[in-house]
């Protein structure tokens, strides 16, 4: 074969491979550029499903329930902005009690003192409630069951339903930071809780605080779920932190003065509207005979204080109560008077405070951390009026006075936990058929959980 035909041959085949290989190349280029495209397509719909979750994450957020377990708050839940909240809390308090000077069947014994869950939140951002029932004891009663109102803030704000009667200032603490086990004699004068209505709030950033109310009206040291009579009890208190939020010696002092004042009429036996008294070890040393009622006025007033300075602190309130009663066709206005002084001093180094002592560091032996102490004490006195013997109490059975002292030692290991041992000592005048009641001398323990 001559060179010239050879060449012929290849010029011929490569014209004929020329245009599929063009085409190929040119089907091949537009495929690229279409995949180039449908990928920024996929991109861009997937950057927009993206954006769509997003949206729907960032709703979800703004009506999600916030869920919280801690020492602070407890449990709780509530909406993003707070205008729905609702928390579990409680405690629970389990005691021994050992007892001299009285016979009972309570003279030395383990008990559940108190057994309280709670149960408090916020609705429609204004009003505030709380439920905390009670199995102390083995008995369940309502002690807590309320709303508050707070449409005009801390100025002013309405509470309605089963609460404390804004009276007392010991007896206004939560049964969680009282500086002993059981609260001093003064609080046998002292009205518990009742159902009615107060108004109350804190002015001038809580130097000025208020409460006024109509309530069905309690016993002395006693609390009411309904109304026994037809009469209301007005109850007003003011209390006055002159120098809170100063820097000096007299901050942490608070003065008050509280009042009530209504009717109270008993109805036989079951329901004569009249108090026993208890000592600090839980016995009863003064009642009024069992054909007395509650006949008429009663009004009560109490001057009260409270004062800190650094890791001491300082308690102290005075109770006057005057009831008229009744005996057949005897009547007599019987004025009854009560005081206390309490003392605290937080042996490592915590300030002092009308609530619980806070530990600077919790319980944590590993750690050689004992969380505080806090040593505490007190002197109180209650003087029953001479002109309810003998007509409306038997001197025989109801001491006419009783003087009481207590020291105690508290050790909180956390917010959550504390344990407390009092000694009180009780002398009474009267109470007996031979003279004077048997001194009371009581050993009191606790272990405590609250959240």
């Amino acid at each position: 074969m001559s060179i010239k035909t050879l060449l012929t041959m290849i010029i011929f085949t490569g014209s004929i491979l020329t245009g599929p290989l063009a085409a190929l190349a040119e089907e091949g280029a537009k495929t690229t550029e279409d995949r180039l495209a449908e990928l920024e397509q996929k991109i861009k719909i997937l950057e927009r499903q993206l954006e769509i979750e997003q949206e729907k994450n960032t709703e979800k957020a703004k009506t999600a329930p916030v869920i919280t377990a801690n020492a602070k708050e407890g449990f709780s839940i509530k909406d993003p902005n707070g205008d729905f909240t609702l928390k579990l809390r409680g405690y629970v308090q389990a005691d021994s009690r050992s007892v001299s000077g009285k016979t009972s069947s309570n003279d030395d014994t383990f008990l559940l003192r108190r057994v309280r869950p709670i149960f408090e939140g916020t609705v429609s951002k204004y009003i505030d409630f709380r439920i905390m029932p009670d199995f102390g004891g083995g008995k369940t009663e309502l002690q807590d069951a309320w709303l508050d109102f707070k449409y005009f803030g801390p100025q002013a704000k309405l509470q309605v339903g089963k609460f404390k009667t804004p009276f007392g200032i010991e007896r206004l603490q939560s049964g969680t930071d009282t500086l002993f086990i059981e609260r001093g004699i003064p609080n046998n004068l002292v009205p518990n809780r009742d159902i009615g209505a107060a108004l109350h709030g804190d002015l001038f950033n809580g130097k000025f605080s208020y409460a006024a109310g109509i309530f069905n009206g309690a016993a002395d040291g006693a609390s009411l779920d309904s109304d026994i009579d037809n009469n209301k009890e007005f109850a007003g208190r003011l209390f006055v932190n002159p120098f809170k939020g100063d820097i000096g010696l007299l901050e942490g002092l608070g003065v008050g003065f509280a009042v009530t004042s209504g009717k109270a009429e008993g109805t036989g036996t079951s329901a004569t509207y009249l108090p026993s008294f208890k000592t600090p070890g839980q016995a009863t040393f003064f009642s009024y005979r069992s054909d007395v009622n509650a006949d008429g006025q009663h009004t009560r007033f109490s001057p009260q204080a409270y004062y800190s300075y650094g890791s001491f602190g300082l308690l102290a309130e005075y109770v006057v109560s005057k009831q008229q009663v009744g005996r057949g066709a005897a009547s007599e206005k019987i004025s009854n008077t009560a005081w206390q002084v309490a003392a605290s001093y937080v042996l490592t180094g915590e300030p002092a405070s009308y609530k619980s002592v806070v530990p600077k560091e919790s319980f944590s032996p590993q750690k050689d951390q004992w969380g505080a102490f806090e040593v505490v004490g007190r002197v109180g006195e209650l003087n029953v009026d001479d002109d309810a013997f003998p007509t409306f109490a038997n001197i025989a059975s109801a001491a006419k006075s009783a003087k009481s002292w207590g020291v105690g030692l508290n050790w909180v290991w956390n917010k959550n936990i504390k344990w407390m041992i009092d000694y009180d000592q009780t002398m009474f005048e009267g109470g007996a058929l031979d003279g004077d009641r048997e001194k009371e001398r009581a050993i009191l323990l606790r272990s405590q959980i609250s959240f």
